[in-house]
């Protein structure tokens, strides 16, 4: 079937405008992804319904299986969520998850600690944003919960601190994802002045909305800053724990924290190993950053899923601490507990194969064509990677479409502006992919503090934007200064005058 080319029309911002437009609106996510994914896929089959319906199954299908074969790194995330769903229930049923609250309400002092114990987890789990977001908010939920910290509050940190850290460390699968890119386009444009390492540190340091969300979320884990909704979810969760009180348990703060543990070396140590296998292949010798930078995400965390299950099993088989029928149980309710994300996730994914084939990011590439003062290049092109990333709900794919063409448009207007320029996209990307309702962070960080999608996205919404106006204005001085530092501290400077300015009363 021959899709219609929606490459140079703006209707090829339709399907997922409309998606977005529909979730914020309805709050009802899979109607809203349908809708989108049926107006895309009859767009592309020019209004033909049985090569709508043909398309659409095409594009289902390759959700499990390609031309290329299994689709193995959607089939792994689905396993690593069914596979975290059922650890979270053994260590609910087994009462691990109420003793680790219980041990946290006696050392981890008040609220503020509870917000600020989420946020600084994120120091251990940087090397993957789905992993970040799974792990802590199995971490973190059960104390957060305890202090009456709302899950909206709970999600906003776990999504602020994912894509935000993973983003900015060298060490991490997007760091060398990010790195690879860097390196092929010094190549091109023949620059020698900076190592593909060297260059990442430097884009790092002028990635002012990763940075600055980083910094927000501990000033609003410190301060108890409320923008927006989420002054109406605190005041909820106040009132609904209002009379929690410790309760007795026969599980094992160490039965929540081994399995942990397990989960994260299992899943460092298999990425090491896979990325040492693909260097392997390819004759090259082993190194840590080659390392993540060929690892196979998926696997890695179906094996630190399958791993940290084994150590809860092996856990509670000798302390005794559920039955034989109870522990089976815990299978069915972790999996039907993570039934919702991977249902969404699922949406997701086919109306971002549906953007994909109407070539939205292409399109909102040529938005930057034409006579510009290259001075407004770095802000241009943090306002454009934003809608991409949004649009699509993907910041890799914003990646691998804006660099290189934010690369050739400084290389050929102003070269100066070549790693700023770089860095604004990164940037873009993250705060596009940070507010996107049918970004798979989004999901799986909602997933991770089991709180209401929509209610995640709703109350989050406030922070990144406030974020991401100090940001452009940080960028707008970038560009015409030419002055990282001068640039960082005027974004710095906005930001607290604007959360000075918006902030509600604080609750607790």
């Amino acid at each position: 079937m021959n899709l219609v080319d929606y490459s140079q029309s703006l209707w090829s911002v339709v399907p997922a405008l409309l998606a977005l437009i529909l979730a914020i609106l309805t709050r009802k996510v899979i109607i809203s992804l349908s809708i989108g994914i049926i107006v895309g896929a009859l767009m592309l089959a020019n209004g033909h319904f049985v090569d709508a319906v043909a398309h659409l199954k095409n594009s289902v299908v390759s959700l499990v299986y390609t031309e290329e074969g299994l689709n193995a790194n959607n089939v792994n995330i689905v396993l690593f969520l069914i596979l975290l769903g059922i650890l979270t229930a053994l260590l609910s049923i087994s009462g691990s998850n109420q003793a680790f609250a219980n041990w946290a309400q006696q050392h981890i002092k008040g609220k503020r600690g509870a917000k600020l114990m989420a946020a600084g987890l994120v120091f251990f789990t940087f090397i993957d944003d789905y992993f970040h977001s799974l792990a802590v908010g199995a971490i973190a939920r059960p104390v957060t919960d305890k202090f009456k910290v709302s899950r909206a509050k709970l999600a906003y940190i776990l999504d602020s601190t994912a894509a935000p850290m993973c983003v900015l460390m060298p060490i991490s699968s997007w760091g060398a994802y990010i790195i690879t890119l860097v390196a092929s386009l010094l190549t091109t444009y023949g620059i020698t002045g900076y190592s593909p390492l060297g260059a990442f540190m430097t884009m790092s340091a002028m990635n002012f909305y990763a940075i600055f969300s980083m910094v927000t979320v501990f000033a609003v884990a410190y301060f108890s800053i409320n923008l927006g909704s989420m002054t109406r979810f605190e005041q909820q969760a106040l009132n609904a724990h209002s009379n929690a009180e410790n309760t007795l348990s026969q599980g094992r703060v160490s039965s929540l924290i081994l399995p942990i543990i397990t989960l994260i070396v299992a899943t460092v140590a298999m990425m090491m190993y896979t990325g040492y296998q693909a260097l392997a292949v390819e004759g090259k010798a082993f190194d840590i950053l080659g390392a993540f930078e060929n690892t196979t995400v998926g696997i890695s965390l179906v094996v630190g899923g399958f791993s940290a299950i084994a150590v809860a099993t092996l856990l509670i088989a000798t302390s005794r601490q559920i039955s034989i029928a109870d522990y089976f149980k815990s299978y069915l309710i972790g999996t039907k507990a993570m039934s919702g994300a991977i249902l969404i996730l699922c949406f997701a994914w086919t109306i971002n194969g549906i953007v994909g084939d109407m070539q939205t990011g292409k399109y909102l590439s040529t938005l930057v064509a034409g006579n510009i003062n290259t001075a407004f290049l770095p802000a241009i092109l943090f306002v454009l990677g934003t809608v991409m990333a949004f649009s699509t709900g993907t910041s890799w794919g914003t990646f691998g479409i804006m660099l290189p063409i934010a690369a050739a448009m400084a290389a050929n207007a102003e070269p100066s502006l070549l790693l700023p320029c770089l860095s604004a996209v990164m940037a873009g990307a993250v705060c596009g992919d940070h507010c996107s309702p049918i970004s798979d962070t989004t999901i799986l960080s909602s997933t991770g503090a089991q709180c209401n999608h929509m209610d995640h996205v709703t109350s989050q919404l406030p922070y990144a934007m406030t974020v991401a106006l100090a940001s452009l204005i940080g960028y707008l001085v970038l560009g015409f200064s030419q002055s990282a530092l001068l640039a960082f501290g005027v974004t710095g400077v906005i930001l607290c005058v604007l959360l000075f300015l918006f902030k509600t009363k604080k609750t607790a």
